[in-house]
């Protein structure tokens, strides 16, 4: 029932967590559930909160809503899916809604990779040249970069699905995996695999490693800036309008970073565990990256304790 050869394949059928007994399937589909609902709120309260207010239409705010925007779309294109499974006993997807699928969780991932990027430049213009920061970062050259990192993957994410598209499946259609992934989906096909999952492997590095490798440079640059200045205050000062971005870099580079290492030195994870740490890497980042905006920005801080304090009299002065 679940096999196929080349010409009758017409769907794929999503494992989610392995080995899950169907007594957990209602928890597991709540937690993605609550998790999806976490992303979504979160990341439409950053998007409206700081297109309302017109003090945070600042370059540093900006590139936050790129980021939450690609978080929200990821959450969106994924966690759907795999909720229906547990929640519906829905486990098939078409064929091409699987492809397309893989083609938006790639994209999604290298796109908030290289707004990552930009957030590094950000940091790195207003530490290392503050008084050139409001000249050379304005919000019109924030947005043409973000629109590159959009851009930019959009073609070669395109050659990806149709190199992969070209393969012959006739091995298995069940997807190990909680969404539609490109090892996933390749691993199925009867020949030339090695060629695709190597071009795509190359694809994936240039976008992880490349603006990785500028977000080391330019934080390396930062602190030694930072630990020149003669004033212990503004040492920490400066480094605390550095902390979200950090925090938010740290979430998304270092776990995958962990899993690329490992593999490449021979540690293996069991395909269970596998899975768990790649929703854990994927998704948690989205959810807990609009608590970082909120508790971890002075701007946004201060605008929502605002917020709270005039509602706050507000309601006070109505009830009096």
């Amino acid at each position: 029932m679940f096999y196929t050869n080349v010409t009758r394949i017409k769907y794929f059928f999503i494992t989610g967590f392995p080995g899950l007994s169907p007594e957990h399937y209602g928890p597991v589909s709540t937690l993605l559930f609550i998790l999806f609902l976490a992303i979504a709120v979160g990341n439409i309260f950053i998007l409206v909160f700081v297109k309302r207010e017109r003090s945070l239409h600042k370059p540093t705010y900006l590139i936050f809503c790129h980021l939450a925007l690609t978080d929200l779309a990821f959450g969106t294109v994924t966690l759907p899916k795999i909720i229906s499974k547990y929640w519906f006993n829905d486990s098939i997807i078409s064929f091409y809604s699987c492809f397309a699928q893989m083609y938006f969780v790639h994209f999604l991932g290298a796109a908030h990779s290289f707004i990552l990027m930009v957030m590094a430049l950000d940091r790195f213009i207003a530490v290392c040249a503050p008084l050139r920061y409001a000249t050379l970062f304005t919000n019109t050259t924030v947005s043409v970069l973000c629109g590159i990192s959009w851009f930019m993957p959009i073609s070669w994410m395109v050659g990806i699905v149709l190199d992969a598209l070209t393969l012959p499946f006739c091995n298995s259609n069940i997807i190990v995996q909680c969404y539609c992934d490109h090892i996933a989906i390749t691993a199925l096909g009867c020949e030339n695999v090695r060629e695709v999952q190597v071009v795509a492997f190359s694809l994936a590095m240039f976008s992880l490693l490349v603006p990785l490798g500028f977000i080391i440079f330019s934080y390396f640059v930062i602190i030694v800036a930072v630990m020149r200045m003669s004033s212990s205050e503004g040492r920490i000062r400066t480094l605390s309008t550095c902390t979200p971005q950090l925090l938010i870099t740290f979430l998304y580079y270092m776990p995958r970073c962990f899993v690329y290492l490992a593999n490449n030195v021979g540690f293996t994870f069991s395909v269970p565990v596998r899975i768990v740490v790649v929703m854990l890497y994927s998704l948690l980042p989205a959810a807990v990256n609009p608590v970082i905006y909120c508790f971890k920005t002075k701007d946004i801080k201060e605008n929502l304790k605002k917020k709270f304090l005039n509602r706050k009299i507000n309601v006070i002065t109505k009830t009096g």
